[in-house]
């Protein structure tokens, strides 16, 4: 049985009740539109065909015997596919790779050419067909070929003399660890569907950022950003894999340009292995020391990761380790390394998930080196009050109350410190722990509440709902703000034609259409009063002294003193009135304070077979400090799901890429694995802490936070158990036999 631990929310209000998925009655009876669903009159098909060599260029590719057999109508390749302006750059300073616009191969798997056909079957054959020859050059694939290159966006930290700390120190770790390439793969397999009318475009697609599409899809095909509208009311999962706009997005437009015909276009399995991101392989040098009673004295983290020719990795991996604990010198490095590697990209809990292993298992290293309790170590450095870098006061920070609420549940008092000593019968038992955080983000997001004279009201956004419960949680805000019921509230979202909107990704689109619905109300009140007579118990009224209430507009301190929202609109002349609102984001600094993100702790119980090196998660508590928890139901599925993810990171998850040519050797859920039910144990799910003071809606993003620390816990279960301390993931059996 899984529980959950939260704080209920008000019988007033309808945030913080656990109420059911408004869109769930639409997935379960099978009438959600996902991207796979699209299919209009006259619509062809395409595939993508992909190289087969790692780097050179391609020297000669017939297509003249395609296009005679039946039902195919096109096979684009870098010789006819329509010339694209640069695209522009949209996060990160990066920019999407511009497909099938030269010769150049630069990974194994990538896009050489498309076939289009009347059917998926003639358009599978056709592709199978394509004969393609290469002048193929020497590849970079591992670490010693490629060139180091710093991430803009993540400079180093150096705090203090670190040297000096590990000098000074009484008890001293310094290791390397490493993680294994992971994949998204949704379930829901990805792809677009192209419809041109004109320089009119409908792009139908799996993204988690329809803004971003639209942008990149006008200036590519030079075309007015109105002229584009991508939609996506439902995805059928992302994980940051639909973040980017990858290159079979532009092949799918530019093909249904060409064609003057619908294109729908969808990955296989294979090619979601491939041409839709991935978690990089990564590797980390860490260095730790403290004084003898625990205190730390330096930090050292220095991290890189795979990245392409093409497309750095997104990093991150350091980001977290100057955050968390208090210690005078630290210094942290990242770097990505360029090869003829696949795009690398986000990926749940990108960066800090493969950071957070490090850290956390050399913490756990540098607690047996002392002899003190993991957990004890952690308490005893954790800078809970002020951000150890700018010394300012977290907006808010729980981790404290995470680590103590989470071991007492856990029952972690009763663990014995000496490796191998516990066991059930001939299994060894291991109990492990680690901190988590993930960093805070809370883009610009814009969004639009109508409210009609028959007291229902619509609220518009172009965001996306990616399974994390986006449709649900604004429909509940909205609903207290409005003073309505959940269900006279119709909210839509994934169509860039509404209000500009944030990804949906790294934790920041509740919180940031929550802050936007939440301004966007406050106008709609100031628009109410501008409807008022003078005659009107409400005349004068700021709209911060009134509050929406049952229907009506009402003063805040005098509910009696109220007027329903269809006499005001009556009285106006209106069947609505709109009113939009975006983030409003103080200034850190001036604020006084350091925005918090997520802060978690993770307990975990494995259990080992010797003779068999069978590894089995038995339970798990999961502490999480996420802001304001909006809808308990939600956020416990949120957490549950990156827990999974943290299991299938830390045991099963690694893509065997060639050493020789780049190619993903085991690109099928036949060959990869992935945590399945029976792999999963008891999850207890506690949500501590209270509302963040930075975010206008006190939230602070749920969906990264679950997985991060999972596997570092696992992990140092997996030593307590064994006495065997393993610093590559995944771990796996070969690992285990003793």
């Amino acid at each position: 049985m899984t529980a959950t631990h939260s704080r209920p929310g008000s019988p007033d209000t309808w945030v913080g009740q656990g109420l059911d998925r408004v869109d769930g009655p639409h997935k379960v009876t099978g009438t959600a539109p996902y991207p796979s669903d699209v299919t209009m009159p006259g619509m062809l098909h395409a595939m993508v065909v992909t190289s087969t060599v790692p780097a050179g260029s391609i020297t000669k590719i017939d297509t003249s015997a395609l296009l005679t057999l039946p039902g195919v109508r096109a096979v684009f390749t870098h010789e006819n596919f329509p010339r694209l302006n640069e695209p522009p750059v949209v996060a990160f300073g990066d920019a999407p790779a511009m497909p099938l616009q030269d010769a150049r191969i630069s990974f194994h798997g990538q896009e050489v050419a498309l076939v289009v056909a009347d059917t998926p079957q003639e358009a599978v054959e056709a592709a199978r067909l394509i004969e393609i020859t290469y002048a193929q050059e020497p590849a970079r694939l591992d670490w010693s070929d490629g060139v180091e290159e710093p991430l803009p966006y993540l400079p180093d930290v150096r705090r203090g003399d670190v040297d000096a700390g590990w000098a000074n120190a009484d008890a001293r770790v310094g290791a390397t660890y490493t993680t294994a390439e992971n994949v998204n793969n949704p379930l829901g397999l990805m792809g677009s569907v192209a419809v041109w009318d004109g320089d009119h475009l409908d792009f139908h697609d799996s993204t988690q950022w329809p803004v971003a599409v639209r942008k990149i899809l006008a200036a590519m095909f030079g075309v007015p950003e109105s002229g584009v509208r991508v939609l996506v009311p439902y995805l059928g999962g992302g994980f940051g894999a639909g973040l980017n706009t990858w290159p079979y997005k532009i092949l799918c437009a530019g093909a249904a340009r060409v064609l003057d015909r619908p294109v729908k276009l969808m990955l296989t399995r294979p090619q979601m292995f491939k041409l839709v991101g991935h978690r990089p392989d990564t590797e980390h040098r860490v260095r730790l020391a403290a004084r003898r009673d625990g205190t730390l004295t330096a930090i050292e983290h220095r991290a890189r990761s795979m990245g392409a020719l093409d497309k750095p990795a997104l990093g991150l991996l350091t980001a977290a380790t100057s955050q968390v604990y208090a210690c005078p010198n630290v210094t942290t490095v990242e770097r990505t390394v360029r090869l003829n590697r696949r795009y690398p990209a986000a990926m749940r809990g990108p960066g800090e998930a493969e950071g957070n292993w490090a850290i956390e298992t050399a913490l756990d290293e540098l607690a047996y080196e002392l002899g003190l309790d993991p957990l004890e170590l952690r308490l005893r450095n954790i800078s809970a009050l002020v951000h150890p870098g700018s010394g300012l006061p977290w907006s808010s920070n729980a981790l404290v109350e995470c680590c103590r609420v989470g071991a007492e549940v856990f029952g972690w008092s009763r663990r014995d410190p000496r490796p191998g000593s516990m066991s059930d019968g001939d299994l060894l038992l291991g109990w492990g722990m680690a901190t988590a955080f993930y960093g805070a983000y809370l883009p610009v997001s814009t969004a639009r509440v109508t409210l009609y004279a028959d007291g229902t009201a619509a609220v518009r956004a172009a965001g996306t709902d990616i399974g994390t419960g986006t449709y649900t949680v604004i429909t509940q805000l909205a609903a207290d703000l409005l003073g309505l019921q959940p269900r006279q509230v119709d909210f839509r979202l994934g169509d860039s034609d509404l209000p500009d909107s944030a990804q949906s990704g790294g934790s920041g689109l509740a919180s940031s259409l929550s802050a936007a619905v939440m301004d966007a109300v406050a106008n709609l009140r100031g628009g109410l009063l501008g409807l008022l007579d003078p005659a009107s118990p409400l005349r004068g009224a700021s709209p911060d002294e009134v509050v929406c209430r049952d229907g009506a507009l009402c003063r805040d301190a005098d509910p009696s003193a109220r007027i329903s929202f269809g006499d005001l609109l009556t009285r106006g002349g209106l069947n609505q009135l709109s009113a939009e609102g975006r983030v409003r984001l103080p200034d850190p600094q001036q604020a006084g304070m350091h925005q918090a993100g997520g802060f978690g702790a993770r307990y975990v119980e494995v259990a080992i077979d010797p003779l068999i090196g069978r590894l089995r998660v038995r339970r798990i508590v999961s502490a999480t400090d996420a802001g304001r928890i909006l809808n308990p139901k939600l956020a416990r599925s949120q957490i549950i799901g990156g827990t999974v993810g943290g299991i299938g990171m830390a045991m099963f998850e690694e893509t065997v890429t060639d050493p020789d040519t780049g190619r993903v050797a085991n690109g099928t859920f036949g060959d990869y694995l992935i945590a399945s039910c029976a792999d999963v144990p008891d999850v207890e799910v506690l949500f501590v802490g209270g509302p963040d003071r930075f975010s206008p809606a006190g939230t602070k993003g749920v969906g990264e936070i679950g997985l991060v620390g999972v596997a570092a816990a696992i992990g140092n279960a997996v030593f307590h158990a064994t006495g065997r301390r393993l610093r590559g993931l995944p771990i796996t059996i070969d690992q285990l036999l003793l």
